[in-house]
């Protein structure tokens, strides 16, 4: 079942985003205290429930289309962090935040090419993959997904095989990679004890595999439980957006900071690779 056909389930009653809690229902059978989990699982429901919808602002345009040259491509995979679901703007959607910081430091115009879909899992980016035009040659390609991964219960290394998969086919498209590895999910307050602890090690554990594969693959891998996750953790009401699961505006921009540096490099990187030349040196 890939991402549109779970979002049309709607007889889960449950929101597939971040941390969908019917994936936390499966979760919680799996350990000691099945009973109290899935209760658990029950309250997350509750207080959860589906104030953001489950689409994500269109994005996708050409961001600093003033500057000279010829526009960066810059495409954007994974689940609803990636499409940048709980932003109520397109320029806070992670998408527009990293297309205007990247053509603001290489001062070039950037082409935001959004793939990522809300519900998604790492299984769902050959999908998405699939859905891109033959003749389309991103630059940059950015992916940010795991959440779902751990919330439906995949096994680490299926994830990582697919992650894999898309690397490479990113890489025979021409594209630099970047991957954002899986949040900390014990920053969702909404989710009672113990289950937030089991789903904090659980996507610490896929973050570190997804980081070796990236890797070894020849991506670069950003640690967003590292380099943002003590701000999702002290400062809740600011980086979370309503349903308390997807990131605020502020959450959005402290996620695009932490793999803008990332992002920069690897489009100036496949920019010249692909133009033979060097871009415009980027504004520090």
């Amino acid at each position: 079942m890939d991402a549109a056909d779970r979002r049309r389930a709607g007889s889960r009653g449950v929101p597939v985003g971040l941390l969908g809690a019917a994936g936390l229902a499966i979760a919680g059978s799996a350990v000691a205290v099945p009973l109290a989990l899935r209760r658990q699982a029950r309250i997350a429901r509750r207080r959860i429930g589906k104030p953001l919808g489950e689409d994500a602002i269109d994005a996708d345009r050409v961001w600093r289309r003033g500057l000279s040259g010829e526009p960066i491509e810059l495409l954007v995979l994974g689940d609803s962090l990636a499409a940048g679901l709980g932003a109520e703007r397109r320029k806070d959607t992670l998408g527009g935040r990293l297309a205007k910081g990247v053509a603001r430091r290489t001062r070039r115009p950037v082409r935001l090419r959004t793939v990522a879909i809300v519900g998604s899992e790492s299984p769902d980016l050959d999908a998405q993959l699939a859905s891109l035009e033959t003749d389309y040659l991103p630059h940059v390609a950015v992916i940010v997904v795991g959440g779902n991964d751990v919330t439906h219960r995949i096994p680490v290394t299926l994830s990582v095989q697919h992650l894999e998969d898309a690397i490479g086919w990113l890489h025979a498209l021409g594209a630099s990679v970047v991957v954002g590895t899986c949040p900390d999910l014990g920053a969702l307050r909404a989710v009672p004890q113990p289950l937030r602890s089991i789903a904090s090690r659980m996507s610490r554990r896929l973050a570190a595999a997804q980081a070796q594969a990236a890797i070894e693959h020849g991506a670069t891998a950003v640690d967003l439980r590292r380099a943002v996750g003590p701000m999702f953790f002290d400062e809740p009401e600011e980086m979370f957006s309503l349903d308390r699961f997807h990131p605020s505006a502020l959450g959005y921009r402290r996620t695009a900071e932490a793999l803008l540096p990332a992002v920069t490099a690897a489009a100036e990187e496949a920019s010249v690779n692909a133009a033979g030349g060097a871009l415009s040196s980027p504004v520090r």
